[in-house]
């Protein structure tokens, strides 16, 4: 595919580039190197990463070759952020990290072909480094007063401060680019647009040293009032860890997109031809109720980051927790994660229908909760409940713990059983 340049454009995947003419032509040559870079801050990536893994992705699959790096140096020093210094995270804590984000990464890419992928760590050129060589043979390339340009600097200065460590770090940076272009080539690099200093510091050292290399950015996704992408509504993180996001949160996170973000999320996450993206914006246009876009989106990343099993699964609790599906299919863990976003309530032992329903905030007292009964608009499990006062039969307990309680067609909570 030699349009990747204007399909990126078309997706507006492309905010910064060094040259724009130069990296379409660069980009349609299909011997090119480039790389993109995660830092080992923490045990998982989060959805955010998602926009240069998946750039990464459409790079590798229109002929350029991926150098995917995991930074186990910058990620014991940390790039500077605008609340003040990062807390250092001990060596072998970094290192275990490393290899929990390298293979976190490694589904995106083909490691295998003429185009393979390649993983690299920065502390393979950088923990060699004595203090001389860096300040001789690097540090002397870089002018302070650009280096004090870059505005997160100038917010730290006028704030808290900045350390000599962190103020190094577009350095550190900068030197991985031109150790990649000098090991394999590397030509072009691409990051979030938040990266820019430190990736254009990347580029002038590069060809202070002779190189012709090329950069760009893609866009920070946010919604479309402006707030934060990547959390939920109740603040947390969703990340690609399994353990720390369920695949029925991760699910959820997508398909409760918002109508006017969701053809946006479409162009930067989806693989899914234009003809067919458009097709859906329209839908979402004239049918938002229907939520097509919302489900494509939903089903397409699910699949991606947790696999087709995993997202059947997902997919298959979402109707059956609202009565279009059998909820006894569903394994336990599934059941747990999706009852657990719905509102998970513990018990003891199982008292009656209208406890539970008051208990698991479905009703506010007691009589509600019987009210709700005797106008036929409470269910166990999907059945309708007829006597407000009897507790539901053990019978009905999925995998001997769970229920699901459900007040009309879309308010729903759970119960687990803790004995």
């Amino acid at each position: 595919m030699t349009d990747i340049f204007q399909d990126l454009q078309w997706r507006g995947l492309i905010k910064d580039s060094t040259d724009p003419d130069e990296l379409a032509r660069t980009l349609a040559d299909g011997t090119v190197t480039f790389y993109v870079g995660f830092d080992a801050s923490g045990p998982s990536l989060h959805i955010g990463h998602l926009t240069q893994i998946l750039t990464a992705r459409r790079l590798q699959r229109a002929g350029l070759r991926p150098l995917i790096l995991v930074g186990g140096a910058t990620g014991l020093i940390g790039d500077p952020k605008d609340t003040g210094e990062r807390t250092l995270n001990p060596p072998e804590v970094v290192a275990g990290w490393v290899k929990k984000l390298q293979s976190q990464l490694t589904p995106f890419v083909s490691f295998e072909g003429e185009r393979a992928a390649t993983a690299v760590d920065n502390l393979d050129w950088t923990g060699a480094l004595s203090a001389i060589e860096f300040l001789r043979d690097i540090g002397k390339h870089f002018p302070v007063s650009q280096m004090l340009n870059r505005e997160i600097v100038k917010t730290r200065l006028s704030g808290a401060g900045i350390s000599f460590t962190e103020f190094s770090y577009q350095v550190l940076q900068a030197n991985d680019f031109h150790e990649l272009h000098r090991r394999y080539g590397c030509t072009v690099q691409f990051g979030g647009s938040d990266q820019w200093g430190n990736i254009t510091a990347g580029v002038d050292f590069c060809r202070r040293r002779g190189a012709h290399v090329q950069a760009f950015t893609t866009p920070l996704v946010t919604r479309a009032d402006g707030t934060k992408f990547g959390k939920t509504a109740d603040g947390q993180s969703v990340w690609l860890d399994p353990d720390m996001t369920s695949p029925y949160a991760f699910y959820q996170f997508w398909f409760n997109s918002g109508d006017a973000d969701v053809g946006r999320y479409l162009r930067y996450f989806s693989f899914r031809p234009r003809e067919e993206i458009e097709e859906l914006e329209k839908a979402t246009a004239e049918r938002p109720a229907a939520r097509a876009a919302q489900r494509a989106l939903a089903e397409e990343l699910t699949t991606l980051v947790h696999g087709e099993r995993e997202t059947a699964q997902v997919t298959a609790a979402s109707r059956a927790l609202f009565g279009r599906g059998d909820l006894t299919e569903l394994d336990p863990s599934t059941v747990d994660a999706a009852l657990s976003e719905a509102g998970l309530l513990s018990v003891p032992e199982l008292p009656s229908v209208a406890t539970l329903f008051k208990e698991s905030g479905l009703c506010a007292s007691l009589s509600e909760a019987r009210r709700a009964v005797a106008e036929g608009g409470a269910y166990v499990n999907n059945e309708r409940v007829t006597d407000a006062d009897a507790p539901p039969s053990p019978d009905l307990l999925l995998h001997n713990r769970f229920l699901v309680l459900r007040r009309g067609k879309r308010t729903i909570a759970g119960v687990a059983l803790t004995t």
